[in-house]
C-alpha cells in the first residue's frame, strides 16, 4: 500500500491540470514501513523534459532531476518512494511504456487529467518480473478511505 496524505493527492492533482494537455511528473519522497508500505512524506514536482511533441502521453524524469531528488530525499532522511505522473484524457492505468520505463521498487500514481479537472488517482507496483503491474491500495495516514483529488 502507499500511504498518500489528501493535500498530496491535492498537489498531484493541481499539478496535473496546470500541465494538461501534457502529462506531469514528480517524485513522491517518504518512508518504507516496517510491513513494506510506503509512506509519502513530501513531493518534489518534476518538469516534464520529454520532447515537446511527445509530452501529451509521455514524460521523462532526466538523470540529474532523478539524482537531484534522491539527494533531496537523503538530505531529509527520506526515500524517494515512488513517481506520480498524469494521463490526460485518458484512465490511470499504466501503459505499455509505463510497463517498459518502470524501476521496481517504486509506486507509480497516475492520475487522469482534464484541463479543468482530475478523474481517478490510482498507484501500481511494477511485478518482479516485469511482466506488468499490480494495482495498488491507496491509503491515508489515518487509516481512513482514501479520498478524491
Amino acid at each position: 500500500m502507499i500511504v498518500l496524505p489528501q493535500d498530496h493527492r491535492t498537489a498531484i492533482a493541481a499539478h496535473a491540470v496546470e500541465a494538461h494537455p501534457e502529462e506531469c511528473c514528480g517524485l513522491m519522497l517518504g518512508t518504507f514501513d516496517d510491513g513494506g508500505d510506503r509512506v509519502v512524506r513530501e513531493l518534489l514536482p518534476i518538469s516534464n523534459a520529454r520532447e515537446s511533441e511527445a509530452r501529451h502521453n509521455r514524460f521523462l524524469i532526466g538523470p540529474m532531476e532523478m539524482l537531484k531528488g534522491e539527494r533531496e530525499a537523503r538530505a531529509r532522511g527520506l526515500d524517494v518512494v515512488g513517481i506520480y505522473h498524469s494521463h490526460p484524457d485518458v484512465p490511470a492505468v499504466p501503459s505499455q511504456f509505463d510497463l517498459d520505463h518502470a524501476w521496481p521498487v517504486y509506486s507509480y500514481v497516475i492520475v487522469t487529467s482534464h484541463a479543468d479537472s482530475t478523474g481517478d488517482l490510482r498507484s501500481w507496483q511494477l511485478r518482479e518480473d516485469r511482466s506488468g503491474f499490480d494495482e495498488e491500495q491507496v491509503g491515508t495516514p489515518d487509516g481512513g478511505p482514501p479520498g478524491r483529488t
